[in-house]
């Protein structure tokens, strides 16, 4: 009975002490102490151990609470992490607009500017950022399971408790690595993606390029619209040059060429002029063992002309209605003439131009054998008679007149099936290879 006459005297002392101390109306609240089973006559304050250190049960409980904080602590960590991924995701969505264009990444990156927040633009970078903060939980962990080892017995910890610990953080690890293969993923979709642009505007850049390169050029894709020569190094029936414009009708022509050939037997037909009801409108061929001939509505003039020496020579032949008068000219000199070759008969209009085949119908049926085999140039038509010195003229590069016919210009020309057009040595050149 004295323990309690004692508590109640201690307790009213102190209620008497406080109640001088304390204000009026103030009011306390008693709480009761487990007592010590050594001295249960009074409650007594926890025993400090050695070196101002707690006792392992407490020290136990600071540590869990320790654990806890520090998880809270990651837990926030990896929310905001989450949150930085999220406007990652975001941002590298944006690199290609819906409508096809990858502007907003151009815009942003081609500035330099950091538009990933805090995170490195590089995708790269924020792998491994991701990475480190995940090895960065696990060894925390780690050293906090060699702490408790340390003081007290692992399995003093509560089950349940372990059990958590270890499916959070296998929750956690589980996501960024979920989000370490997205990521990857974005980074290997971006890279297809910027490659496939960056082809497409090299692509665009370079036609752009090439058409103002033949603007700068002018129409023709050589110096000048005339200085290229047609090539057709292979007797087939299906290399040949074809003449875009049509002739008017003719009373009178001169036609004059370069040409170039080594062929044999014959060089085969330089050029062919077709109508319809008549293939062999005008036409020079040399075929097989026969001599260069002339051929108007399929009548026939052989020519003394001698051309197959593999040397650029200039022809020109000249004919007129008025009793079929023709004349023959190699490099400026002519070398015959003649008469009553179609004498009377007007060319007709509206027919096919063909460089290197003769035709059987109107533009076409060509035969092989007949084919021409070199290359030719400045292939000109005048609707007149050239006199003799404007051949020589000509021939000897001291003057340049374009047929008012059928001039020799780039964009008049059209070759096929292997043909080629190819720059032309100067007039001056070629009249060193006579």
């Amino acid at each position: 009975m004295l323990l309690p006459v004692l508590a109640g005297l201690a307790f009213s002392a102190w209620g008497a002490a406080g109640a001088q101390e304390s204000p009026p109306g103030s009011r306390f609240v008693c709480t009761s102490l487990p007592l010590d089973p050594a001295n249960p006559g009074c409650p007594l304050p926890p025993i400090p151990m050695q070196g101002g250190g707690l006792p392992p049960e407490e020290e136990l409980k600071a540590t869990v609470l320790q654990l806890r904080e520090t998880i809270l602590q990651q837990k926030e960590t990896i929310g905001n992490q989450r949150e930085a991924i999220r406007e990652l995701t975001a941002k590298l969505g944006r690199c290609e607009t819906p409508d096809g264009k990858a502007g907003t990444w151009r815009k942003e990156f081609g500035k330099g500017k950091d538009t990933m927040g805090d995170l490195p633009r590089d995708p790269a970078k924020i792998i491994d950022q991701l990475s480190r903060t995940m090895q960065t939980l696990k060894d925390r962990l780690e050293n906090l399971e060699h702490q408790l080892r340390a003081n007290v017995s692992y399995t003093a910890l509560p089950h349940d408790l372990r059990e958590m610990l270890q499916r959070r953080l296998g929750d956690l690890e589980r996501q960024l690595l979920s989000k370490v293969a997205d990521l990857e993923n974005e980074k290997s979709l971006l890279h297809n993606e910027t490659s496939t642009h960056r082809q497409r505007t090299e692509a665009a850049l370079n036609a752009l390029l090439e058409r103002v390169s033949e603007l700068e050029r002018g129409t023709s894709a050589f110096k000048s619209p005339d200085e290229f020569k047609v090539s057709l190094p292979l007797r087939t029936n299906y290399l040949y040059g074809k003449i875009k414009k049509t002739l008017p009708e003719l009373y009178a022509f001169t036609v004059c060429l370069w040409l170039k050939s080594s062929a044999s037997p014959g060089i085969g037909t330089p050029f062919s002029y077709a109508v319809p009801g008549q293939a062999n409108e005008v036409v020079l061929i040399e075929w097989g063992n026969n001599p260069i001939e002339l051929l108007i509505n399929d009548k026939v003039a052989q020519l003394p002309l001698f051309i197959s020496d593999g040397k650029w020579h200039h022809i020109c032949v000249t004919w007129t209605t008025r009793d079929g008068m023709w004349e023959a000219f190699q490099d400026g000199e002519k070398l015959g003439t003649g008469d009553n070759l179609a004498p009377w008969h007007p060319i007709k209009p509206g027919g096919v131009l063909i460089l290197g085949q003769e035709q059987d119908t109107v533009g076409g049926r060509f035969d092989a054998t007949q084919a021409f085999v070199g290359e030719m140039s400045q292939f000109n038509i005048w609707d007149r008679v050239l006199k003799p010195e404007d051949i020589m003229n000509i021939a000897n590069c001291s003057t340049n007149m374009p047929g008012n016919i059928i001039p020799w210009v780039d964009n008049n020309v059209d070759v096929f099936g292997g043909a080629a057009k190819w720059p032309v040595e100067t007039c001056e050149e070629r009249l060193l290879d006579l």
